[in-house]
């Protein structure tokens, strides 16, 4: 049964690949695979494979403009116009949205046809609803974020002309309306069930949708108006995540990496990656033998030897660097090796030297060596516990209330034996202060995770320009991306992001 689910899974992969613009109708609406819980079941894991399918567009989305990276590296760096902002309408990229529509027309077929199927238990039947729910209102709010006013579908789409296709862009604020609709129509199909699914936190839950809603009412109460109600809505949402069974802070920061770890207490919702199926994207943020092995790390020991085969395409700003060099905070040695061009008489660098700084290996996802070859196969987090902690510090602080509970949780975590609460706990400040601990505080948690363009964007606009150095006042409109001419042709309704004409 398990390879009949693969190989359904498949059809259902390859059927649904195009842009909204030219999607083709739902093949498998008309030919039978609806007709039963293991179509069913199939699809489901498809609407997986297809997530992981977009995880490194995603993880660009949310990371790659914002102040984390763009520093040195040893290899010709990717992704050099959005890190450095120099984004035009015919340089426009993540062309056809990203193919987010591609998999939002999956999930379309399946909110429209599970609930037809005679299930063994309704039980099943609804959490694969409130997964399906999640997931759509997760692709929406990732597309809102990027581009603003996005086109809303969510019928089957069964024409294959151009006309038939077309949508405009509906606004931001009826876009986000969506995403709240889809995120009460996830609660209401998960009840009571806080359950993962098979005990895997691969697949989208209930405390996923509460960490979402956290996240989009904070986004809705400081950028569309929505003000306290929402930011009440979301310290709700995040808070229920504390009474889930099974869900909490792990007790040391190392032991969220590595394939070992994986489907710990902290993850909520991870990506899932392995050997012989899917390797992730984080090769991109380590580099050769060949440059790696003449260097030293910070301890003055030398790298040769060191099991490596990837690229160096991604490098941390000296900004990532100094604000991460805390040799209490454990943070710092989990997250990167810092490779340096002596060994300092053996002493090594127990702090940022500029001068004889080579670069970084992202340490997070190293993977796990196999004979003489690295395989990257940690599952990615989207949210994990921390997230939903930080979060909660941004709703409470919102509301005027006192976010340094949440914080220092966060802080006693990284200084684990070393924490002095005189010295390290944060005390409660004005709204602009806490605000600024906050993004602080989950920009070192979360480095490399795809969250810091997203955080500087949630806290308002002046956060993102006063601390990317490739924006100024007056840019915006570059917050949002434009689409592409090619867009617009093949659909006429579309009209450019404001800003981009």
């Amino acid at each position: 049964m398990k390879y009949l689910y693969i190989i359904l899974a498949a059809l259902f992969l390859t059927s649904c690949e195009s842009e909204l613009e030219l999607d083709s109708p739902s093949e498998l609406t008309y030919n039978g695979f609806w007709n039963s819980e293991t179509g069913a079941l199939a699809a489901h894991s498809g609407l997986y494979g297809a997530l992981r399918g977009e995880t490194y567009d995603i993880w660009l989305l949310g990371a790659i403009r914002s102040d984390e990276w763009g520093g040195p590296t040893f290899e010709s760096p990717f992704n050099i116009d959005l890190i450095e902002s120099n984004i035009t309408v015919s340089t426009a990229p993540f062309g056809g949205w990203a193919g987010f529509y591609g998999r939002i027309h999956q999930i379309n077929d399946f909110l429209q046809n599970v609930p037809n199927i005679n299930f063994s238990d309704e039980v099943t039947k609804n959490h694969l609803m409130g997964e399906a729910y999640g997931l759509r209102a997760y692709y929406y709010y990732t597309l809102l974020k990027t581009w603003g006013a996005v086109p809303i579908s969510t019928e089957i789409l069964n024409t294959t002309s151009a006309e038939g296709l077309s949508k405009p862009r509906s606004s931001q604020e009826e876009v986000m309306q969506l995403i709240k609709d889809d995120l009460e129509r996830s609660l209401q199909a998960f009840g009571d069930d806080d359950s993962f699914w098979n005990g895997n936190r691969n697949y989208w839950s209930k405390a996923a949708t509460l960490a979402l809603k956290g996240d989009a009412y904070i986004w809705s109460g400081n950028l569309l108006n929505g003000g306290d109600s929402d930011f009440q809505e979301a310290k709700n949402a995040l808070e229920q995540i504390k009474d889930i069974p099974n869900i909490n802070l792990v007790s040391n920061y190392s032991d969220l990496w590595g394939p070992e770890n994986e489907n710990n207490n902290e993850f909520i919702f991870a990506i899932q990656y392995a050997e012989n199926e899917a390797e992730n994207y984080y090769n991109l943020f380590t580099g050769r033998t060949t440059e790696i092995w003449p260097q030293y790390n910070e301890e003055g020991e030398s790298m040769e030897g060191f099991v490596i085969n990837g690229s160096n395409r991604y490098g941390p700003s000296i900004k990532t660097l100094q604000l991460s060099d805390d040799n209490f905070d454990t943070r710092k040695d989990a997250t990167f090796i810092r490779l340096f061009s002596d060994s300092n008489n053996g002493e090594g660098y127990s702090s940022l030297n500029e001068e004889k700084y080579f670069g970084a290996i992202l340490k997070k996802f190293l993977g796990r060596v196999d004979g003489s070859v690295r395989i990257f196969d940690n599952d990615v987090p989207i949210y994990r516990y921390a997230d939903v902690l930080l979060l909660l510090a941004e709703a409470k602080n919102h509301l005027g209330e006192d976010p340094s509970e949440e914080i220092n949780q966060i802080r006693q975590r990284a200084y684990g034996e070393n924490y002095d609460p005189a010295v390290d706990a944060y005390a409660n400040g004005s709204i602009a202060e806490n605000t600024q601990a906050i993004l602080k505080e989950r920009y070192i948690e979360f480095i490399g995770e795809g969250k810091r363009w997203w955080d500087l964007r949630r806290a308002g606009d002046s956060y993102v320009i006063n601390n990317v150095e490739y924006l100024n006042p007056g840019d915006e409109y570059k917050l949002l991306l434009p689409i592409t001419l090619d867009m617009i042709g093949r659909n006429p309704l579309l009209e450019q992001t404001p800003g981009y004409q």
